[in-house]
């Protein structure tokens, strides 16, 4: 009698579990679609240069083809240094995608939370969806000149420019209807010469380099030497045989989604004598 329950009870338990979505095998396929691209500046189209990490420039997409009682997701991946893009792990969908970085926001909003512009993306992406976003960065860093090095003392020395990217007068028409306008939104806080042996040199590993030199600005006054030449030389000694790569970079106070982001160049590469 007891092996008749025990035969009872095994019987329920399996065809519990058995119907228990709990159980049932993820019928979703592996995601394979690519989304791709390139962030430029609008009036150059010169590349967006980027540190690869979200406070720099943030790609965000979210899907929209679910259902109405679907909850959509944020999906955050950060754009390469060199401006562009590429996501090979998307599921097929329609998406909005939206990008936030070191220039005018794309989807702007005034302090009663209606939107007042929405310069971002809605599309399709299947297979491999290709997109350009054309921006208005806040500042252009030029390199003038070669990294030069002084062998005997370990160091770098480099020389760039600094200019706007975006007139005093479009940005405080682009961003003052936002509400909390304030004309120190457009003042150099600080410049960097970032100094890595990574070749992915920013701000994503300045904190574990010792070569980086910053110099911070008060008020407005980095404004004089917008547009002129400046120089600086690295910290510490680069060890000989060494390879490295630096990059200038420079920020404005003004900040997108809370964050305040710096415009890069172009990384360079130096090679150390031995």
């Amino acid at each position: 009698m007891k092996n008749f329950k025990y035969i009872i009870l095994c019987c329920l338990l399996t065809s519990f579990f058995a119907s228990c979505d709990l159980f049932k095998m993820d019928n979703y396929g592996v995601p394979g679609e690519t989304l791709k691209g390139s962030v430029v500046d609008v009036v150059t189209g010169d590349p967006v240069y980027a540190d690869v990490t979200n406070n720099s420039t943030r790609i965000r997409l979210m899907e929209l083809s679910w259902t109405a009682t679907a909850v959509p997701n944020n999906y955050d991946f950060p754009c390469m240094r060199d401006g562009t893009f590429n996501n090979t792990k998307l599921f097929k969908g329609y998406y909005n995608i939206r990008i936030d970085g070191p220039f005018i926001p794309l989807v702007r909003l005034n302090q009663q939370g209606d939107t007042i512009a929405d310069e971002s993306r809605y599309v399709e992406i299947s297979g491999v969806t290709d997109v350009k976003f054309q921006v208005q960065p806040f500042l252009k860093i030029e390199w003038v000149g070669t990294p030069t090095i002084d062998a005997a003392k370990g160091t770098i020395t480099a020389s760039f420019k600094v200019t706007r990217a975006v007139s005093p007068d479009d940005f405080k028409a682009k961003i003052e209807p936002m509400g909390g306008y304030d004309p120190n939104f457009l003042n150099v806080t600080d410049i960097k010469l970032f100094i890595s042996e990574s070749s992915y040199v920013g701000l994503n590993d300045s904190n574990g380099t010792p070569y980086t030199v910053t110099q911070n600005y008060s008020g407005n006054d980095f404004d004089s030497l917008l547009g002129q030449t400046i120089t600086l030389t690295s910290n510490g000694v680069i060890a000989k045989g060494r390879t490295v790569f630096i990059r200038a970079a420079a920020r404005i106070s003004y900040q997108t989604q809370g964050v305040s982001r710096y415009n890069y160049n172009a990384a360079v590469r130096v090679d150390m004598p031995q």
